[in-house]
């Protein structure tokens, strides 16, 4: 367990994003977890990064993989907390779809380093791990469930449920190719999945109802910037 004490006094003024230190430490890992690889990053050398004592890294992660694990669980919790939350809203399935998708490619695009590339790890599947594993399964598992709900309604087979949510996490696969994945993936892969599951013709009017959704449960406040780019750009349906 991690000991959640103050630690020694760190090394040099903060050089990390992060309001404690353990969130620095996160981010230091993160980047250093994505760009130096996982087996190839010790304990000291996020300390370093961060500019504290490796004793004092300790303080807030008992080894390495306990800051893996925390890493990775943030890569999940939002996705899941709002696909729990939209379940009792009266919103038809396909527009929780495609609010589900559009939060999920949102913070998989934009987040400071693309966590998603570590899925990959063969540490992953280790025991260590279950936990995790279980959570993103349950993710995957909600938007199954609402695409077989949305192809339903279209009197659709629910053949294809299980692609919405790999589509979604296609934008770890466009920031590792490409360093970036374009502002356009917030539209263009929720609109995918909208026809997949066969609403194609009502395209422009799920859109609405999602962000309408994503606005209620307080999930679009922080994004004016792109919601006025999406209003100027027009409707792409």
């Amino acid at each position: 367990m991690a000991n959640l004490g103050p630690g020694r006094p760190r090394l040099e003024q903060r050089r990390r994003q992060g309001t404690t230190p353990r969130a620095e430490i996160l981010d230091a890992a993160a980047e250093l977890f994505t760009t130096k690889g996982y087996a190839n990053t010790s304990t000291r050398a996020v300390a370093d990064a961060v500019g504290i004592r490796q004793a004092s890294l300790y303080h807030h992660f008992a080894a390495k993989d306990d800051i893996l694990d925390a890493l990775l669980a943030e890569t999940v919790a939002g996705p899941v907390e709002l696909a729990q939350r939209m379940r009792p809203e009266p919103d038809a399935a396909v527009a929780k779809l495609y609010a589900l998708a559009l939060a999920d490619v949102r913070q998989l695009r934009t987040a400071r380093w693309n966590l998603g590339a570590l899925y990959l790890l063969p540490e992953l599947r280790t025991e260590r791990f279950a936990a995790f594993r279980r959570r993103r399964d349950e993710l995957r598992e909600h938007y199954e469930l609402l695409a077989a709900e949305s192809a339903a309604a279209a009197e659709r087979s629910d053949d294809a449920k299980i692609l919405p949510f790999r589509m979604v996490e296609t934008v770890i696969g466009i920031r590792s190719d490409e360093g970036a994945a374009p502002a356009d993936t917030e539209r263009l892969i929720p609109d995918a999945i909208v026809r997949i599951v066969g609403h194609g013709a009502e395209i422009a009017r799920v859109r609405t109802a999602a962000e309408e959704l994503l606005t209620r449960l307080g999930e679009a406040a922080a994004e004016p910037d792109r919601v006025r780019q999406r209003e100027v750009g027009g409707e792409l349906a």
